[in-house]
């Protein structure tokens, strides 16, 4: 299959310096294959989502000559995607209604927490007791995933014991970012992620749901992250200042050293011109 990458950010705020990295490290890998890029609007969560931010994203990119191969998506136009595939993981026995409450969970899964998640205990595996569903989970197993990043090499986890049950259809209603995420890439025929080096833990659990629907797994690549002053991942959520596009070139050249690339150039057209030339040569993005 011919090369398609994207980059799908979440429309709770304007993009940022960390963002911009993210995405110029998609769109150059997309264009050092000779493949498609493509932009989703990841706004699932409606709620966290500010009116107007998603048009605000696009046009930043576009400041940036960072314009998609094809017209932009949204996740919350995708719902019935969502719906099908939670009916297939049901139907096949993949999938269950859990009727648990945070604090439930907290009490059962004790010390067993990770990243600030708590590790769901199965309570609900062999069924509610009665209980209404509040939300429904993926049934993992006790596998030993393996895949190899393009950057960080070789990975594995026992996502059971490191994540357990993950949620695909929250308690309020809305759909949980791991399903999304897999049935858009499937639908959309991607065949390369690249996306910021914190997410990288999620891709266990992307792997294993693309499993448990019979879907194909992309290859997957996690830049370096861009830090603050405090030494934090630059984020909406830590107060991260929107980016400064005054001068598109110029911001566009501090995303490219960020990601280790020599460029040069005073305008848009030059810089990425230059760090398209770079990219193949990043002893990290051979692959």
């Amino acid at each position: 299959m011919d090369y398609r990458g994207r980059f799908a950010p979440s429309p709770t705020g304007p993009l940022h310096a960390g963002s911009l990295v993210a995405a110029l490290a998609s769109w150059l890998d997309a264009r050092a294959h000779g493949g498609q890029w493509l932009v989703r609007i990841e706004d699932v969560d409606l709620p966290r989502c500010p009116p107007g931010t998603d048009t605000l994203i696009l046009e930043q990119l576009a400041r940036c000559s960072l314009v998609p191969d094809e017209p932009p998506s949204w996740q919350s136009r995708r719902s019935a995607l969502y719906e099908a595939a939670l009916a297939r993981l049901l139907a096949a026995g993949q999938a269950y209604g859990c009727a648990c409450t945070r604090r439930q969970i907290a009490a059962r899964a004790g010390p067993r927490a990770r990243n600030g998640e708590l590790v769901y205990p199965g309570t609900c595996r062999a069924g509610t007791q009665g209980r209404e569903p509040r939300a429904w989970r993926l049934r993992t197993d006790n596998e030993l995933l393996r895949w190899t990043d393009r950057r960080l090499g070789p990975q594995s986890q026992r996502v059971e014991d490191e994540v357990g049950d993950f949620v695909l259809l929250r308690a309020d209603g809305l759909w949980a970012y791991q399903l999304a995420v897999v049935v858009d890439d499937a639908e959309q025929d991607i065949t390369d992620v690249v996306r910021g080096e914190d997410l990288a833990d999620n891709t266990p659990r992307q792997i294993r749901l693309q499993a448990a629907l019979g879907l194909p797994t992309p290859r997957y690549l996690h830049t370096p992250l861009v830090l603050g002053e405090n030494g934090e991942k630059l984020s909406k959520q830590n107060g991260a200042q929107a980016l400064d596009l005054t001068d598109p070139a110029a911001a566009l050249g501090r995303a490219a050293e960020a990601l280790g690339l020599s460029v040069s150039g005073n305008t848009v057209g030059d810089v990425l011109a230059s760090a398209v030339l770079a990219w193949p040569n990043a002893s990290w993005t051979k692959a």
